[in-house]
C-alpha cells in the first residue's frame, strides 16, 4: 500500500487529536473563549489528517476518484487552522469574557478566498496549474503563493503572540513558556527542514503538528491556562485590591503587585532582591503583641495560614494579613503575604457602634421616659394617701391634747386615741413601702442595659418590679395582665435584674400594641421552670408578626410600627438576654391569633 506508513501515523495522530478534543471538553469548566478556540484548533486538526487518510484511501483503492476532488475537503482545514490557532493566541491571554473584534474577521478572507478559488480552480487554474499528489511533480498557480504566504506568516504571528505572551505572563523560563515554545516551534522548524534540506511529503506537516497539540494542551491544563489562571495572573493581581508580596526563604522580596507599591510607594524593581526585614516599609506595620518575623518563620514550617490583624503606625491604614508558606513537593520555597485592606471596614464598624450607642440611648430614654409618666401616676395615689392620714394624725393629736386637761377623759379614752394614731402610722409606712418599691424600680430602669451588676434575686422580685413598671401603661391601654407563676417566686436568677426587667416590660409593651388600642384585652405573663431553665412568657392574642418580618426579628432592627418604632426593643432585648444571661430568646406567632414570646434564662 502506497504511503502506508503516513497512513498509519495518520490515524494515529487522528485518534490522539479526538481524545485531547473529548478531554478538553470535559476538563474545561467554563464556557472561556481559550477552551473553544482550542477546541476548534484541535478539532481543524484532525480532521485535516481525516482528509489526507481518505486522499490516501482514494489513491489506493479508488482510482476513479481524482485525489484533487479530497482537496477540496482537506484545504478547508488546512486554511482554518492557522486562523483557529491565533484565535487561541490572543484569547489565552485576554479577559476570560473575550471576544472577537471586527477587525478579526478579517483574518478570514484569505482561507476564505483560498477555498473559493480551490473549488473553482478547474475554470481558472489560480491555484494549480498542473495538480498532483507529489509536490516536485505539480505546477503551482499565482494564489497558491499567496495562500502559502498568508498560511505561514499568519502561523509565524501565532508562535510570535504565543511565546511573546507566555515570556510576558509567566517569565522566559517558566514550564508553561517552555511546553508552548516547543509546541510551536518544532513544525515550524521540521518545515523549515523539509523545505529547505529534506524532500518533505504533504502528509508530514499535520503530523508535525500534532506535537503543538500534545505540547499546548500540557502546558494548558497542568497550568489551568483555561480557567486563566498562571499566565494571566500578574495582570489579575495587580487589578485587585488587596496587596501581596512575595519572599524567597532568606526574606528577600521576590516579587509584589502594584497596588502594593502604590500603598508603601515603594518600586519594584528597586525592592526585589532585598531583604525584607531591612526596607522602610517593613518597620511601619505593627502586629499587635508580636513582630512579623515571628510568623515568617512559623510560616516555612507548616501549611498553616497565618491570620493577624495590623496597621500602619500612624494608624492610616488598617490590614487583615494573611502569611502563609509556598511549598513544592512538601519543600518551602518561599512566603507568600497577604494584605487585605480592612481600613473602610474598622471606620465603618467604628461609625456602627457609635450610631448603634447613640440609637440604644434614645429607645432607653424613650423608653424611661414613658415608664416615669406612669409612676407619676402611680405616685398620685401613695401620696394623696400620706396627705389624707397626716391630716388625719393632725385631728388625733389636737384631740389628744385637748384631752389632757379634761376630768372626763379616762385612761381607755387615751388608748383609744393611741390605737387610732397607730393605725394611720401603719398606713403611712405600707404608702411609704410602696413608693420607695417604685423608686427602687425607676432608679435601676434609668441606668443603661449594658450595666454587669449582676446580683440573685427572685421570681418574686421580679414580678413585683414588673406589675409596678407596667401597671399605668396597661390600666390606660384597658388590658389585663394575668399572671401566671407555675415555680415558686422565691425560685433565683442571677444576673441583673434591671435588664431582665426592660426586656420582659419590652414584651409587654409589645403585646399591649397588638391589640391595637382595642380595649379588655388579656396579656398572660407565664414564669415557669423545665430542666435547668426558667422560661419567662409573655403571651398575648392580637394581630400576629407578618411572615416576612419573623425570619428578621432577632437579627436586625426591624419594626412593625412604622414612622413610631425604630426596631431597637426586640434587637436589644434579644442581645441583653444572650449576652447578659447567656440565654436565649424565641417566638411562635401567627397572624390574626397572636404570639408567644419566650425568653429562656438557666437557673443557678
Amino acid at each position: 500500500m502506497q504511503y502506508l506508513s503516513y497512513f498509519i501515523g495518520l490515524i494515529l495522530t487522528t485518534i490522539i487529536e479526538l481524545t485531547l478534543l473529548l478531554f478538553v471538553k470535559k476538563r474545561s469548566s467554563t464556557k472561556s473563549a481559550v477552551a473553544k478556540y482550542f477546541s476548534y484548533t484541535i478539532l481543524s486538526m484532525a480532521l485535516w489528517c481525516i482528509g489526507l487518510i481518505m486522499q490516501i484511501i482514494a489513491i489506493n483503492f479508488l482510482p476513479e476518484i481524482s485525489p484533487l476532488y479530497v482537496d477540496y475537503f482537506i484545504y478547508i482545514f488546512i486554511a482554518l487552522s492557522p486562523v483557529a490557532l491565533f484565535l487561541v493566541a490572543i484569547s489565552l491571554y485576554s479577559d476570560r469574557n473575550f471576544k472577537l473584534k471586527k477587525r478579526y474577521y478579517l483574518i478570514f478572507v484569505v482561507p476564505l478566498l483560498t477555498i473559493l478559488i480551490l473549488w473553482t480552480n478547474t475554470i481558472h487554474g489560480l491555484f494549480y496549474k498542473v495538480y498532483s499528489i507529489n509536490p516536485d511533480d505539480a505546477v503551482f498557480g499565482p494564489y497558491f503563493y499567496i495562500h502559502s504566504i498568508y498560511t505561514y506568516g499568519l502561523f509565524a504571528v501565532d508562535i510570535f503572540l504565543l511565546i511573546k505572551n507566555s515570556v510576558k505572563h509567566s517569565g522566559a523560563f517558566s514550564k508553561q513558556s517552555v511546553f508552548i515554545s516547543i509546541g510551536v516551534l518544532l513544525p515550524l522548524l521540521i518545515n523549515v527542514l523539509g523545505m529547505t534540506i529534506f524532500n518533505m511529503n504533504i502528509y508530514v506537516t499535520p503530523l508535525s503538528f500534532l506535537f503543538t497539540i500534545i505540547f499546548m494542551s500540557i502546558a494548558i491544563f497542568r497550568y489551568d491556562f483555561l480557567n486563566i489562571a498562571p499566565i494571566a495572573l500578574k495582570r489579575i493581581v495587580n487589578q485587585m485590591s488587596d496587596l501581596y508580596i512575595v519572599l524567597n526563604r532568606d526574606y528577600l522580596v521576590s516579587d509584589c503587585n502594584e497596588p502594593f507599591e502604590k500603598l508603601f510607594k515603594v518600586s519594584r524593581s528597586r525592592i526585589i532582591g532585598k531583604d525584607f526585614n531591612e526596607l522602610d516599609f517593613s518597620k511601619k506595620i505593627v502586629i499587635k503583641n508580636k513582630k512579623i518575623g515571628n510568623y515568617l518563620e512559623n510560616a516555612q514550617s507548616t501549611n498553616k495560614v497565618y491570620k493577624v490583624d495590623a496597621q500602619l503606625k500612624d494608624n492610616s491604614k488598617f490590614f487583615n494579613i494573611e502569611i502563609s508558606g509556598i511549598f513544592e513537593k512538601k519543600e518551602c520555597v518561599g512566603i507568600l503575604i497577604l494584605f487585605k485592606d480592612i481600613t473602610q471596614h474598622v471606620l465603618d464598624m467604628e461609625t456602627l457602634k457609635h450610631n448603634q450607642e447613640t440609637l440604644m440611648e434614645r429607645e432607653r430614654l424613650a423608653s424611661l421616659g414613658q415608664m416615669i409618666g406612669g409612676i407619676a401616676h402611680n405616685l398620685k395615689t401613695p401620696i394623696m394617701s400620706i396627705a389624707g392620714a397626716m391630716e388625719g394624725m393632725t385631728d388625733l393629736i389636737k384631740e389628744y391634747d385637748e384631752s389632757i386637761d379634761d376630768p372626763e377623759v379616762t385612761k381607755e379614752d387615751h388608748h383609744a386615741i393611741a390605737k387610732d394614731m397607730k393605725e394611720w402610722v401603719t398606713k403611712v409606712n405600707s404608702y411609704d413601702s410602696y413608693m420607695s418599691d417604685i423608686i427602687t424600680a425607676v432608679k435601676g430602669q434609668s441606668v443603661n442595659m449594658n450595666d454587669d451588676n449582676f446580683s440573685v434575686f427572685t421570681v418574686g422580685e421580679l414580678l413585683n418590679r414588673i406589675n409596678i413598671l407596667m401597671k399605668h401603661e396597661l390600666k390606660n391601654a384597658f388590658v389585663t395582665l394575668n399572671v401566671l407563676t407555675k415555680t415558686s417566686e422565691k425560685t433565683k436568677i442571677v444576673g441583673n435584674i434591671n435588664s431582665l426587667v426592660q426586656v420582659v416590660n419590652n414584651l409587654i409593651s409589645n403585646a399591649i400594641q397588638s391589640y391595637d388600642g382595642v380595649p379588655n384585652n388579656v396579656i398572660d405573663l407565664i414564669v415557669d421552670k423545665k430542666d435547668d431553665n426558667i422560661i419567662i412568657s409573655v403571651v398575648d392574642h392580637g394581630k400576629g408578626i407578618p411572615k416576612e418580618v419573623q425570619s428578621k426579628l432577632f437579627n436586625e432592627m426591624i419594626t412593625t410600627k412604622g414612622k413610631n418604632g425604630t426596631g431597637l426593643g426586640l434587637f436589644m432585648s434579644y442581645s441583653t438576654i444572650r449576652g447578659h444571661f447567656k440565654g436565649d430568646m424565641n417566638f411562635t406567632s401567627k397572624v390574626g391569633v397572636g404570639t408567644t414570646f419566650n425568653v429562656i434564662i438557666p437557673s443557678k
